[in-house]
């Protein structure tokens, strides 16, 4: 059993993939434990900054948060924590593992292409770098 368990969480098909990771943490954490469910937004390049209206941005951030409050219901932890962070999708996970003293982090994984031989998925640079317990999941 674990304590503490981070969930990469991608919104992208509908949450999806994100319930079947928080299924299977309900079953690994522990009584006590923890989950956190991370979802990390790319930075908005300066060149579209300045076109995106910041309402516009606001917005659509209350609207991940409405989703993830919706994935966190299904998570049986004793604590469930929810973090929106920016930056580099990989390096955040692992910086949220951390800052949440995990034992755990889970992410899905796509069927691995040409493209991520050259550049890499986002799970394949978490399970590279990270110091803890990675669960890939397909």
């Amino acid at each position: 059993m674990y304590k503490s368990i981070v969930i990469a969480v991608a919104l992208f098909n509908r949450g999806a993939t994100s319930r079947s990771l928080i299924n299977k943490a309900n079953k690994l954490i522990d009584p006590d434990g923890g989950i956190t469910l991370v979802h990390v937004l790319d930075e908005v390049p300066a060149y579209l900054a300045t076109v995106v209206a910041r309402e516009q941005l606001l917005e659509h951030r209350k609207a991940l948060r409405e989703q993830m409050d919706s994935l966190a219901a299904a998570a049986k932890a004793k604590n469930v924590d929810i973090e929106i962070r920016g930056g580099r999708a990989s390096q955040e996970i692992i910086s949220c593992a951390a800052d949440c003293n995990a034992d755990l982090i889970m992410v899905a994984s796509h069927k691995p292409d040409m493209s991520d031989y050259f550049i890499g998925s986002t799970a394949s640079r978490v399970v590279r770098h990270s110091p803890i317990s990675v669960l890939v999941s397909r």
